[in-house]
């Protein structure tokens, strides 16, 4: 595989202006380009980006004037707008391009490798940060780490590639035993955190004590044990004791994603975690009634925006 010098993040939420950030520090202003239309990128070059205070410089592109493939491009957008990132960026991967993507869910692998076939994308899972991001400025006091891989038996070499570079760069990344087993893990993780925090409207302190928030969050992702078993993933109680363990080390006052959501009245990832679990558990006959509910609650909230 070509060495991996010119990289690409399309989508400056929260994650995406984390992963800029340690990817231009690491391999530099010129070979990092954050990719967005010309409103976009005028908006961003006028107000400036932030990060812990600080106005980050970042290497603005606006992704339809880029003629030239990228050897590496993430996307870090919400998946509703997975499908138009796409298509604005779809000259930009090459022969030799990988890709990666930092969505939530188990979803957003299958799309791009149905976009830009399947040897082109690593499986990545973003995971042990703690992030918000309001207006311009976004909030991190721990960037985490990107989790790689690519189902059994699939090439790797692109996989090598990409650890190569992110190791002379200085980018945090784990190599999980099984990259599928890990992205059902974090499914576990966000099923439950994120939907408890945004219909209990609290942050990780109210996740993190006795109550009825965190009873539905521990509620949901047992109900993913469940529905993951009967995908063949073996899931366990031990995970969901690894999130919870994760979760209590989150501040009190941070805001899982979909919480961010529900205070700004977006629409929100629910298809991605309890959309996924009530579709998985019809087909094999399984009740959750925690989802189910969680669910129609969320669906209610956004109603009333």
């Amino acid at each position: 595989m070509k060495e991996i010098k010119t990289v690409g993040v399309v989508g400056l939420g929260a994650l995406g202006v984390i992963f800029s950030y340690q990817l231009t520090r690491g391999a530099g202003y010129d070979n990092v380009l954050v990719l967005a239309d010309a409103a976009r990128t005028a908006r961003y070059e006028r107000d400036g980006v932030f990060l812990n205070g600080e106005r980050c410089v970042f290497h603005y592109a606006d992704a339809a004037k880029v003629t030239q493939p990228l050897d590496l491009l993430l996307f870090s957008v919400k998946f509703g707008a997975l499908e138009d990132s796409i298509a604005e960026c779809r000259h930009l991967v090459g022969p030799d391009t990988t890709v990666i993507s930092a969505l939530n869910g188990i979803s957003s692998e299958q799309v791009l490798s149905d976009a830009f076939g399947a040897e082109k994308v690593v499986w990545c899972v973003a995971q042990k940060m703690s992030a918000v991001k309001e207006g311009n400025q976004a909030t991190c006091p721990s960037f985490g780490e990107l989790a790689l891989g690519v189902p059994a038996g699939a090439d790797d070499s692109r996989l090598r590639a990409l650890t190569a570079f992110f190791d002379r760069i200085g980018f945090p990344y784990s190599l999980p035993e099984s990259i599928e087993t890990h992205m059902w893990s974090k499914l576990l993780c966000n099923t439950g955190c994120n939907q408890a925090a945004m219909v209990f409207q609290c942050g990780y302190g109210g996740l993190q004590v006795p109550g009825p928030a965190r009873d539905a969050m521990l509620g949901a992702m047992r109900e993913v044990v469940q529905v993951a078993n009967a995908e063949g993933v073996p899931l366990s109680e031990k995970d969901v004791e690894s999130w919870d363990s994760i979760i209590q080390t989150f501040p009190t006052d941070g805001e899982p994603s979909m919480r961010q959501d529900g205070k700004a009245h977006r629409k929100s990832e629910v298809e991605l975690f309890s959309g996924t679990i009530r579709r998985l558990a019809a087909k094999h006959g399984i009740a959750v009634p925690v989802n189910d509910w969680l669910y129609e609650k969320v669906q209610e909230m956004e109603r009333a925006y």
